[in-house]
């Protein structure tokens, strides 16, 4: 009687957990399968990647769905195994059994074995189990959204809301974690991962943190005469420069040395016989708070690779091209009139002599270190800000594993200093100190 039950049950409920085990798998591939990947096979023309990306299009019906199917089919095969086996051993006996028996079947070929599985090739099984889910989603579909609306009406009075969009921070944060995660793992080289990571800060950096500030860009006086002002021009290396009238803060225009260039070989002209006005070109001025992003698609669209920069008042704190922002994604472009990393220089110890006007940013992919950047924008900078006074020449800091000492420094401005490499907690290098 018993073997009779037992063979009667049997086939039913390996149906059951063979049907609980895919729909287990296909939530956890569906999960984890990379949306970039799918994206690139359904413009492929693999229809089962672009079913997926249908599915995934409405993520929360879908896994509302699936929890609802697999909890429906546990449900179903625990009930049947009770009513067989209760009927099998009578009383408290077969409850126990069927609780045990049940749950080991469940935990282990509905859940823990789909789903290893398909962690290990989720865009595989996503694809391959995408018609079924389908299925699954047009017949239990409307009995989730019904659970969603109940869940939403609960949460409601906690002031709890429901969202399924695509917060573009957390993506960001997603991606840039995934880089650093394969960079950890060798599969991501470094200068990948920081190129990477350049294209994701150009929507959080504004302008302000790479441009040239004031005091280091090349300008003249447009009331010199032409001679004087285009030999300066010619000699400064730059293929553009602004010009000034009465004070430095009025910019009234950029010359290109490109056009200076061109009327002399096309009018055979001399220095002295070049119209400087009608060369000049109008500047354009962009805020200091404009993003790099911004920036970058504004060049492209006006074709122009120049701007100077302002602050809220209008006063001018430097200029930004865009090499300045392409330099942010790939790293320095040099050229003959660049040094390899201008203000960096290793001492025969193994420290680095800096100048204070180096920014974070620059020193961190030169040396592949990890400094923070988001508290200043140079190295100077970033020691005041930590120390959080302006230090005297002579005087040395540790912080975020390396030691600052102050070489020079100019009224309330430092302008050089060394830094050793990284120390570890009791202090001791973690980098090689050979040149």
């Amino acid at each position: 009687m018993i073997v009779a039950m037992l063979a009667t049950l049997a086939p039913a409920l390996i149906i059951l957990l063979c049907m609980s085990g895919l729909i287990s798998a296909s939530e956890t591939a569906m999960t984890a399968a990379s949306r970039g990947r799918m994206h690139q096979l359904e413009r492929e023309g693999d229809r089962r990647a672009a079913r997926v990306n249908k599915l995934m299009g409405d993520q929360e019906n879908m896994i509302g769905a699936i929890l609802l199917s697999n909890n429906a089919i546990n449900i179903g095969a625990s009930a049947l195994a009770t009513s067989v086996l209760g009927a099998a051993f009578p009383g408290p006996v077969g409850i126990l059994i069927t609780t045990v028996g049940m749950t080991v079947l469940v935990v282990i070929f509905g859940e823990i074995l789909p789903k290893t599985l398909a962690i290990t090739r989720p865009e595989t099984v996503s694809r391959t189990l995408s018609l079924p889910i389908w299925w699954v989603v047009r017949i239990f579909g409307p009995l989730a959204r019904v659970a969603q609306w109940i869940v939403r009406q609960t949460l409601r009075p906690f002031g709890i809301q429901m969202s399924m969009e695509t917060d573009v921070l957390a993506a960001h944060q997603e991606i840039r974690g995934a880089v650093e995660y394969h960079h950890s793992e060798g599969v991501v080289e470094s200068g990948d991962r920081r190129m990477l990571g350049g294209v994701l800060d150009l929507s959080e950096m504004d302008v302000s943190e790479v441009m040239v500030h004031r005091k280091s860009v090349f300008m003249l006086d447009a009331d010199q005469p032409a001679r004087t002002l285009l030999k300066e021009a010619l000699d400064s290396g730059h293929s553009r420069v602004p010009l000034w009238r009465d004070n430095p803060d009025d910019v009234i225009g950029v010359l290109h040395i490109k056009d200076v260039i061109r009327a002399m070989s096309d009018h055979d002209l001399g220095l002295d016989e070049v119209d400087v006005a009608s060369l000049i070109r109008k500047p354009w001025f962009t805020p200091d708070t404009t993003k790099l992003k911004d920036q970058l698609n504004a060049f492209l669209k006006r074709r122009s690779h120049f701007a100077l920069v302002v602050d809220e008042y209008g006063a001018l704190q430097g200029v930004i091209t865009l090499e300045d922002i392409l330099e942010e994604i790939v790293g320095e472009i040099d050229d003959e009139h660049d040094t390899a990393v201008e203000g960096v220089k290793p001492d025969a110890d193994g420290w680095y002599e800096i100048d204070g006007s180096v920014t974070v940013r620059d020193l961190n992919r030169a040396l592949d270190w990890d400094l923070p950047d988001d508290q200043a924008v140079t190295i100077a900078g970033l020691v005041i800000h930590e120390a959080q006074t302006i230090p005297e020449e002579g005087q040395t800091f540790i912080f975020h594993h390396h030691r600052f000492q102050i070489i020079k420094r100019r009224r309330n401005q430092i302008t050089c200093l060394r830094i050793s490499p990284r120390l570890d907690a009791e202090g001791a290098w973690l980098e090689s100190h050979s040149v």
